[in-house]
């Protein structure tokens, strides 16, 4: 018997599954036979007491999980941080508990009641006693670290959970001792995975599979070189027997239908402490301020949702609520996240849903100096959509040429600081880029209910539907188009060549005659074909007005390329009359600027076709400047790399067959994106019969 190691039970004198709050439960309400509960209780009792010390606290009526003292709280020397449990059938426990340590001279710390933590089922000691695993996700949240690492004056090393089947810490991790970890890696998180392995070395890590996990192998109780479980397989216990562990098998079957097993039936009371180690938590957390139509725009779910998704928690500090339907919403958030790193990763997308800090934080950017030519700085602010401003020496800085995916680079003048986003190449030494996340907000609009209801485009949201009548989305596209198109609006149409594919030709092309595209933005390929169709009739071969392959048409296309080719460009083979209808040719007659950017697949290509990669998109985004909608037209790669060019604020309508293709382009976290799933040709021809009854005869403006 080992006199140094006592822990604490409870009889299961009143154990039932009396309800569920957790996945085992479901199915084994009042399934439980209670003699067969009491046997493999004793037998477990009689186990530990062969091999230490137990004490038993009085089981209650009316509380059949209390036979679970794992979760009375969580022990280290005389200090004991009580439980705060999550659900209400478990927290008339905390009283019962809480009486039974003080009467053994335990000092007990008590959590804020709307924080809960639950014992040493979500808090496990290194059995080194170097620190103190501490699990979050399901029933403790992480807010309660700190408190942990105070009180208890150790070194908390925080685990998110992510498997709702192990919904404690104690159900899928269990130090060992000689510093052994059993465990199942796919109970947590990617960055609390990278953490286990940072702190236990490979040979000392035992994971388990998910049999053995499933039958709580995991949910052990360690004394010594003994290890008391559930059930294990042939080869885990050939595992431990490997590394000098001895597995004692006791089944516990009727405590598993209440998802618990050994160790969620003991709390060891006996922890001793190393004096020579002290408190440090890593969790860290900030406060957030939002603003706007929160609730209605689902804005505040959404960061909320970020924040959880991203290994943290919150509290909500203060909601103001908007009083009409005109009135806006604020609330006041604290954000809590695992690690400084995880914190930056929350906040950058919590910037990106125009999360500000409260004024009484708020701080200038932090700046790097760029040291080589078209290389940032490690941890620089990555640039989204939204327009952005920057906080330089107490002043918030507009960023100029908002762009996706870019850094913000600071330059100092007489007239005073100026940000702008530029792309990685063009990183300039001399200069200063934003890295971190202080002094950052985005913009956003604030939009009442009626604006948002009324918006033209508000019809789909960002959203994507196949299901709406073709005829009302098109209806709505012309009527924006009419809009724009009078008041000397820019529209620029990206485009690929199944728009001449499908027959779209003809009606794109009558779109630019009639000033209703300012641009257009494709690849060698689309050119080609709409020349293909223009002088020959056939796109890919195949006759457009018979849909039958032609003999020899899988040579067209080339001979097209060959002809502008001979004629030096585009412009000139139509200045010459050679190309004498079709979209390239309304391009050059009303001088509509195109770009065309050409990849390893094309033929060719033709001289016009930017073979540059580079020289392209610098094109692309000097035609995309001042635009106020783009049609994406059956051109995915085109399409993403206009739409990551493309700040918030402009209309995109994304047209293809493909719902996955239009889900893609439309899912940029813009309400300005609209996905419109149909055949582009049908597209085309529904839009210019619908300008037809809402626009007169376009007369060209001398």
């Amino acid at each position: 018997m080992t006199d140094s190691i006592r822990f604490l039970m409870c009889a299961p004198d009143h154990y039932d599954v009396d309800y569920v709050i957790n996945p085992w439960m479901e199915g084994n309400i009042h399934k439980s036979s209670r003699d067969r509960a009491v046997e493999q209780w004793q037998k477990l009792h009689y186990i530990l007491k062969d091999r230490t010390l137990v004490d038993l606290v009085e089981p209650q009526p009316g509380w059949p999980d209390m036979v679970f003292t794992a979760n009375a709280g969580l022990v280290l020397g005389k200090t004991v941080v009580l439980s705060r449990f999550f659900h209400k059938e478990r927290q008339g426990e905390e009283p019962y508990f809480k009486q039974w340590f003080e009467s053994q001279g335990y000092t007990v710390h008590e959590l804020p009641k709307d924080l809960p933590f639950e014992g040493a089922g979500d808090a496990l000691l290194d059995r080194e006693g170097r620190w103190l695993w501490a699990g979050y996700g399901f029933r403790s949240e992480l807010d309660s670290h700190p408190y942990l690492a105070k009180w208890l004056d150790i070194e908390v090393v925080s685990l998110r959970l992510m498997d709702e089947r192990f919904y404690h810490l104690d159900t899928c991790f269990c130090p060992l001792a000689g510093g052994y970890l059993l465990y199942y890696p796919p109970a947590f998180d990617a960055y609390s995975n990278r953490l286990i392995e940072m702190r236990v070395p490979p040979e000392k890590r035992i994971a388990i599979e998910e049999a053995d996990a499933a039958n709580f192998a995991c949910n052990a109780v360690n004394i010594d070189q003994v290890v008391v479980m559930n059930k294990a397989s042939d080869n885990l216990k050939k595992r431990m027997a490997a590394v000098g562990f001895e597995v004692v098998e006791t089944p516990l079957t009727e405590f598993l239908k209440a998802g618990g097993a050994a160790k969620c039936l003991t709390l060891r009371v006996t922890e001793p402490v190393r004096t020579e180690v002290h408190a440090n938590v890593s969790v860290e957390s900030r406060i957030v301020r939002m603003d706007g139509h929160l609730l209605d725009s689902g804005i505040i779910s959404r960061a909320l949702d970020t924040i959880v998704e991203g290994g943290g928690s919150f509290q909500i500090l203060n909601f103001n609520l908007g009083e009409q339907r005109q009135s806006t919403s604020s609330a006041e958030v604290k954000v809590s996240a695992p690690s400084h790193e995880v914190m930056e990763e929350m906040m950058t997308q919590l910037i990106d849903l125009g999360a500000v800090a409260p004024p009484q934080e708020v701080c200038d950017i932090n700046l790097e100096p760029v040291e080589q030519n078209g290389v940032a700085p490690d941890d620089f602010y990555v640039t989204t959509i939204y327009p952005t401003e920057v906080r330089i020496q107490g002043e918030w800085v507009k960023v100029l040429q908002q762009r996706m995916d870019g850094a913000i680079a600071v330059i100092f003048t007489p007239e005073g600081p100026i940000a702008r986003c530029k792309l990685l190449r063009d990183l300039e030494v001399g200069e200063q880029v934003v890295v971190g996340v202080d002094g950052i907000r985005t913009v956003r609009k604030t939009e009442s209910r009626e604006q948002r209801n009324t918006q033209e485009f508000s019809f789909m949201g960002a959203g994507v539907s196949s299901e709406r009548r073709v005829e009302l989305v098109v209806e709505q596209i012309a009527w924006e188009l009419r809009q724009l198109r009078d008041r000397g609006g820019k529209v620029v149409v990206t485009a690929g060549p199944v728009v001449i594919h499908t027959g779209g030709s003809q009606h794109l092309a009558r779109l630019i005659r009639e000033g209703y595209v300012q641009a257009l933005l494709g690849g060698n390929a689309i050119a080609v074909h709409d020349i293909e169709q223009s002088l020959m009739g056939t796109s890919l071969g195949v006759d457009m007005k018979r849909g039958v392959p032609v003999r020899g048409g899988h040579r067209h296309h080339l001979k097209v390329i060959n002809l502008i080719r001979r004629y030096g460009n585009i412009a000139a083979a139509v200045e010459q009359g050679v190309l004498t209808k079709g979209v390239m040719y309304e391009c050059v007659r009303n001088n509509v600027p195109f770009s065309l950017a050409g990849s390893i697949r094309d033929d060719g290509p033709l001289p016009d076709t930017q073979m540059d990669l580079i020289k392209a998109q610098t094109e692309y985004a000097n035609l995309l400047e001042g635009t106020d909608m783009i049609l994406m037209l059956s051109s995915m790669l085109h399409s993403i790399g206009v739409g990551n060019m493309t700040p918030a604020g402009v209309k995109m309508v994304c047209v293809d067959i493909n719902p996955a293709v239009v889900t893609k382009l439309s899912d940029r976290g813009s309400v300005e994106s609209t996905g419109v799933v149909t055949d582009v040709g049908l597209f085309l021809s529904l839009l210019v019969q619908q300008l037809d009854k809402l626009t007169s005869p376009y007369l060209k403006a001398v």
